[in-house]
């Protein structure tokens, strides 16, 4: 039997007409037919062209006005002008050609009265807004007789995400030459009959004609609708069957050892646990004293303390004779959390050595570029049992790196890594270890549901007594003398022994002719952007015609400080992920001294860096940072007891979303209320990952921030299917969808946030 639903388009419409929508991500059958129209324009509406911006690629509904052709005396050819209306704004349509009679066929279409679609680049000329050459679709026109032309006239018009190259009613004509033929039995259901008819869906094929060929507004509702609900209940099937898998798995019991490490560390705790500390710490340890895979994830603020929840997890596994891996993104952190985790174990930190207390183990560290001697050593005091605590960055997901016993994984930061790293660390225990996945970014319930349905959730709300208040700033970027200002506030807080951060997007600055526009996210390589979490010009709310200065760079902004009269007399030191591991370590514990108080950098910063004494973070080209990553960015100072203050440098003008973005920061410290906003701003893709390619990969019609009811929905019904047949033998055809969606190469779509 042919399978109609991966048949390449190329086959279907042919090599020319299947090229340009390949380009929109369609390659098959089943790929076009889920590029569903991103709006519907009513036939008797028209568009707001007022709202258009000069570089923007639109397609509009508007009505004929007039059109007229002339000769251009001047250069020669002819011109075709036409102005389309929505009632009350005009837009301009232009057409060149060698001779007047070429352009008749335009001029004949285009007559005054007619409603059309018209697509093309927002251009300008003489003050007026303006599209050259546009495609475009006459309603009532473009049909093959008076009666198909009316009654295409009467019904929706879907609008598709489209291209230059390939206008919406291309994409339109593309979906209807492969939809009309198929039967019920070429479009496999991933819905159980039960679950469709528990919920009152048709089949899938009637909801992509529905959104498809709609005949009015309920239609297409309705279609939106059912493969709305198929988005979630797909996912949370994948996400039922991993914690499905989960339960099923043997882990070993690591209870609690009386007058063990874990005893003694409680007993000289310098401050006093918060009640969330406390309470998640009992959950955790009633998890892990069973034999059964704790499988948990813990979110906190910044500053909230689930470094001390997960070294006391750590603890009482080490107390019961196995091993616990703390796995951190950057090297930078990994380094950070195993000073952190010698300083609060003391004596306890130096098993086996001069010094050392009775009771006690040790932390290891492995990192890629670790020399050879550390290296060899870490790895001998993981093998041997000597380091019951072994942190590392992606080095210990290496073939080499064994355990004695291994019993806890610890993953911080777990939108950094994908499934398969997580399950390589995982499997070098001899039963399945228990997981600990840690957050620092604030996760929406209906997001942690989506995204980390496989774990249980802890929260921890309360940030610990002590810990100081964080103002925040916004300073426009132009304004000279706010500027200035910036670098006396520093030089203030330098002065009375306080640190300051200065975070930049990139390490090197754009070339001279780039305009900070160089790639979609203004870095012109991974490389050198360091993993900031940019936002595209578009995206941020600029507009893709907008014009910016370049990005700031570490090595221009350090030199340009190194030499400003503010900060005369003040070491300036750098940081950023190209430097060597030695010079990172030097880079960082100058600035922990007071050597250097001031720290250009990227956003190698941005997480787990702790320094009591820095109290200013000023984050240049704030605008184009995703709010997490601000969140996370802010969270670096304040963390002693003098109060903290963000500066967040921003180009944005009022009124677009980048302003928001940043305006929101200044109003609220409250990570929860900003991850709703960055969901509201953000596309979902974004938010749930970077596995965007491929057909069905991302989501396309589920919103995790306003489809919570079908989320819940979506995830009873999968557990109930899943409870019945774990492995879908009875659903051959939600099987393959899974399959489909969340094949292992795109499996991380289930663990981003």
């Amino acid at each position: 039997m042919i399978d109609r639903m991966h048949e390449p388009l190329a086959k279907v419409l042919g090599a020319r007409s299947a090229a340009p929508l390949a380009a929109l991500g369609a390659e098959d059958v089943g790929g076009l037919l889920a590029h569903y129209p991103r709006r519907y324009g009513d036939p008797g509406a028209v568009s707001d062209l007022a709202r258009l911006a000069v570089g923007e690629h639109v397609t509009v509904v508007a009505r004929v006005a007039r059109a007229t052709v002339r000769k251009m005396h001047s250069r020669g050819g002819a011109l075709l002008q036409a102005v389309v209306t929505d009632g009350r704004h005009d837009l301009s349509l232009t057409f060149f050609a060698k001779s007047p009679g070429v352009l008749r066929h335009h001029e004949d279409r285009l007559k005054p009265g007619r409603m059309g679609l018209f697509t093309g680049v927002v251009g300008q000329y003489r003050g007026e807004r303006q599209l050259t050459h546009p495609d475009y679709l006459i309603i009532g026109v473009d049909a093959e007789d008076e009666e198909s032309a009316l009654l295409e006239a009467s019904r929706p018009i879907p609008i598709y995400p489209a291209s230059a190259k390939t206008p919406s009613w291309r994409v339109q004509r593309a979906v209807r030459t492969v939809l009309d033929p198929l039967a019920e039995a070429d479009v496999p259901d991933p819905l159980p009959e039960a679950v469709r008819e528990r919920r009152g869906f048709g089949s899938r094929l009637a909801a992509l004609r529905d959104v498809h060929e709609p005949f009015d507004e309920a239609q297409w509702r309705r279609g939106r609708e059912r493969l709305r609900y198929e988005e979630a209940f797909v996912l949370q099937v994948a996400l039922a069957q991993r914690r499905a898998r989960a339960a099923q798995e043997e882990a070993t019991a690591r209870p609690p050892v009386a007058g063990g490490l874990l005893e003694g560390f409680d007993a000289d705790l310098p401050f006093t646990l918060t009640r969330g500390q406390v309470a998640v710490g009992q959950e955790i340890a009633v998890e892990i004293a069973q034999p059964r895979p704790m499988q948990r994830l813990l979110q906190g603020e910044v500053g909230s303390g689930k470094t001390v929840v997960a070294l006391r997890a750590m603890l009482q596994v080490v107390d019961a004779g196995g091993q616990a891996a703390l796995l951190a993104p950057t090297e930078v952190l990994a380094a950070q959390h195993a000073r952190t985790l010698r300083a609060l174990l003391g004596d306890r930190a130096a098993g086996g050595m001069l010094g050392g207390a009775e009771q006690a183990t040790r932390v290891a560290l492995l990192t890629g570029s670790a020399g050879a001697a550390a290296r060899k050593e870490a790895l001998l005091d993981a093998a041997s049992g000597a380091a019951g605590i072994v942190v590392g960055t992606h080095a210990l997901l290496s073939e080499n790196v064994q355990f004695a016993d291994l019993g806890l994984v610890v993953v911080d930061e777990q939108h950094r890594f994908g499934v398969e790293q997580r399950d390589a660390l995982r499997a070098k225990a001899r039963t399945t270890p228990h997981l600990l996945v840690m957050t620092a970014t604030p996760i929406p319930r209906t997001v942690a549901m989506t995204v980390f349905g496989d774990l249980e959730t802890s929260t921890l709300a309360e940030i610990p007594a002590g810990r100081s208040p964080i103002s925040t700033v916004v300073v426009p970027a132009g304004k000279q003398a706010w500027m200035a200002r910036v670098w006396q506030r520093v030089r203030e807080e330098v002065d009375a022994g306080h640190r300051a951060y200065v975070v930049c997007a990139r390490i090197e600055p754009d070339p001279p002719d780039a305009g900070g526009r160089a790639g979609a996210s203004g870095a012109s390589s991974g490389e050198t952007s360091d993993g900031a979490d940019l936002l595209d010009l578009a995206e941020a709310g600029d507009g893709p015609g907008a014009d910016r200065p370049p990005l700031r760079a570490v090595l221009e902004v350090a030199e340009e400080l190194a030499g400003a009269p503010a900060l005369a007399g003040v070491r300036v030191g750098v940081l950023h992920g190209r430097l060597a591991p030695a010079e990172k370590d030097a880079a960082m514990a100058a600035f922990a001294s007071g050597e250097a108080p001031v720290l250009v950098s990227t956003t190698v910063v941005e997480v787990g860096v702790d320094v009591p004494e820095a109290t200013v973070m000023v984050v240049l080209d704030a605008d184009r940072f995703g709010l997490s990553q601000l969140h996370q960015l802010r969270g670096r100072v304040g963390r002693g007891s003098a109060p903290g203050l963000c500066l967040l440098v921003s180009v944005a003008e009022p009124g677009a979303p980048s302003a928001r973005r940043v305006e929101t920061m200044a109003e609220t410290t409250d990570g929860f209320r900003l991850a709703a906003v960055d969901l509201e701003l953000r596309s979902e893709g974004d938010v749930l990952g970077a596995a965007q390619s491929g057909r069905g990969s991302s989501l396309r019609l589920l919103r995790v921030v306003t489809d919570a009811a079908v989320i819940e929905e979506a995830r009873e019904d999968a557990a109930v299917v899943v409870a019945d047949d774990p492995d879908l033998v009875a659903h051959p055809a939600l099987a393959a969808e899974i399959a489909d969606r969340l094949d292992p190469e795109r499996e991380e779509f289930l663990e981003r946030a």
